[in-house]
């Protein structure tokens, strides 16, 4: 799967954002029909969506389109207009409010109904927004609920609203509570996300001009295993991508470790090794190879020397 450090928000009904978007540095393109687009805008937003889709080619990205939710008159219309016109060009479909697992059913049955009648060759993702407090009672068991999940992503502004945070939507950190606000919120997204083997993905952080504020709230979710954060601008991106990497150092350490370890095991058939003032073993590899996997995904190579 390619990496996913920043998802660029990008409103459906704002087709001068669209060129811009294949040009910048994200990771994935995210369309949204849902929060960004008016009511009487979102039937006109699919078209200009699928246009884009048919338009650009966003190499290298993965794209994506929020759709509105489940409860509303336009999800059923959103999926079927977006593979029906752009099936093709399509990475994943993301699910807004997810608040238990017949959300998750009822976008997994419909998508095989297209892609059977389509005849699309690949199936298109689930990516799983939760937003509320069921949402998050439920998230894991909305996590297991289709094999086509990739994703649980975090949505602190309308998670907030819910909750009766006030003053917190933004994705900032009040400086009131003693202690992260949003820690445990996170915390559990990230162990239902690995639980099933997804990513977990960070919501955006509203205050777009404010990049130390970025870059402290990409960091804390980092912190806690997750894989990517929204982005709500270009520039926004580029500062969660380097958040989201691993430095040269911490490359190359890791790469030392696998390659010491393997060496202790396949050739002078050890388990436990030391590396410098380091003790290494089977788990160090494990936790070593994560950070390889992440720096590999976004195109880090060890510089020599680090054998």
């Amino acid at each position: 799967m390619s990496s996913t450090r920043s998802c660029l928000s990008v409103p459906g009904s704002r087709p001068r954002f669209h060129e811009r978007a294949d040009t910048s540095a994200a990771d994935m393109v995210m369309f949204d029909l849902e929060d960004s687009v008016a009511p009487d805008a979102k039937e006109q937003a699919r078209e200009q969506v699928v246009e884009a889709l048919r338009t650009y080619r966003y190499a290298g990205k993965l794209v994506g389109v929020r759709v509105n939710g489940v409860d509303t008159r336009w999800c059923a219309d959103d999926i079927r207009h977006l593979v029906e016109g752009a099936g093709d060009r399509l990475d994943c479909v993301v699910l807004p409010k997810v608040e238990d697992v017949d959300v998750v059913h009822f976008a997994h049955h419909l998508l095989n109904q297209l892609e059977w009648r389509l005849g699309l060759k690949r199936s298109l993702w689930l990516e799983l927004q939760i937003e509320s407090a069921r949402g998050l009672e439920n998230c894991a068991r909305s996590a297991a609920a289709s094999p086509r999940n990739q994703a649980l992503i975090f949505g602190p502004i309308d998670f907030a609203a819910d909750m009766g945070l006030a003053g917190a939507g933004s994705g900032e950190f009040p400086r009131e509570y003693p202690g992260d606000l949003w820690h445990y919120f996170l915390a559990r997204i990230a162990v239902a996300a690995r639980a099933s083997g997804l990513r977990a993905i960070d919501g955006p952080f509203a205050q777009v001009r404010d990049m130390e504020g970025l870059r402290e709230s990409a960091q804390r979710a980092a912190m806690l295993g997750f894989d990517g954060k929204w982005v709500l601008n270009p520039a926004q991106a580029e500062v969660v991508n380097q958040v989201f990497s691993p430095t040269q150092d911490q490359f190359d350490r890791a790469h030392q470790i696998v390659e010491v370890y393997r060496r202790a095991t396949e050739t002078e058939g050890t388990g436990a090794v030391m590396l410098g003032e380091e003790m290494i073993d089977e788990a160090s590899r494990k936790l070593a190879l994560a950070t390889l996997e992440r720096g590999r995904a976004a195109g880090m190579t060890p510089r020599s020397g680090s054998s």
